[in-house]
């Protein structure tokens, strides 16, 4: 696919998104929103790919927020920046999501990295939410998933007094994974994902599922039960003698479930 606000690339296991907007701090847009998506859906369909890659454009901005013009003037959906839609479809991802942070993740930014499975940043990298100061505010994927990393007490004094907090001290409270040298962020990060692509990849699918389900509610138990287990029940004894039974109108014969 063609997109106009990323950039996708796959080498070996590892694709990576680059957010391509350096001029305007690689802020989301809608169409960046909605191209994000549609990307983490194409690679929801191959296994081709192991693990994704979120970083941004430039050696100065990873992500500062989003811009909140070019929507319709409405108080429904079609108003608002549809930034839910990437952060479900990285929640939705049975791939380790990995954000490289190479500069600035502000706001939205940070929220982007957050729902990330893991981060690695570069030694100088800043991380900030800005919302109270300027009149916008993220109450779902933005606090909870804090909340998970930092604890509540400072996920509140992020939100409430939007200190920056640099690459050493976001490492220190949990905040990131990985901090390295400037000059070696991308050979950090593609060692970091081919360390991750080496593990099972239907492990790595079960475990964040089963993270996942803590926040997902109905949905998240559905990744779980349906997307993991309900494959394997199928190709079981059991499924198979049940379908020729009702399909051969006979009982089924018992012997065979749970093979």
């Amino acid at each position: 696919m063609k997109y106009e606000t990323i950039l996708y690339q796959e080498s070996g296991p590892v694709g990576t998104i680059t957010l391509n907007r350096p001029d305007d701090g690689n802020m989301f847009t809608v169409q960046m929103c909605h191209e994000i998506r549609d990307c983490i859906e194409a690679m929801r369909r191959e296994t081709r790919t192991r693990v994704l890659v979120i970083t941004g454009a430039g050696d100065r901005f990873f992500c500062i927020g989003g811009r909140k013009d070019g929507m319709e003037d409405t108080k429904l959906y079609a108003g608002v920046l549809p930034t839910l839609e990437m952060y479900e479809a990285i929640d939705r991802l049975q791939k380790p999501v990995i954000a490289s942070v190479n500069g600035y993740a502000v706001g939205g930014g940070n929220v982007l990295q957050v729902v990330c499975d893991m981060t690695i940043a570069k030694e100088s990298a800043v991380f900030r939410q800005v919302g109270p100061m300027m009149g916008s505010f993220d109450a779902g994927y933005g606090t909870w998933y804090l909340e998970d990393l930092v604890g509540k007490k400072k996920a509140k004094e992020m939100w409430y007094c939007n200190p920056k907090i640099s690459a050493s001290e976001a490492l220190e409270i949990g905040l990131v994974n990985r901090v390295v040298p400037d000059d070696q962020l991308a050979a950090k990060t593609r060692d970091f994902a081919l360390e991750v692509a080496e593990r099972g990849s239907f492990a790595l699918a079960s475990i964040k599922s089963a993270f996942n389900a803590r926040h997902g509610g109905v949905g998240g138990l559905a990744r779980v039960a349906h997307d993991l287990l309900l494959p394997q029940y199928l190709g079981s004894g059991e499924s198979q003698e049940l379908r020729e039974a009702f399909a051969e109108k006979r009982t089924p014969d018992a012997g065979r479930f749970g093979q």
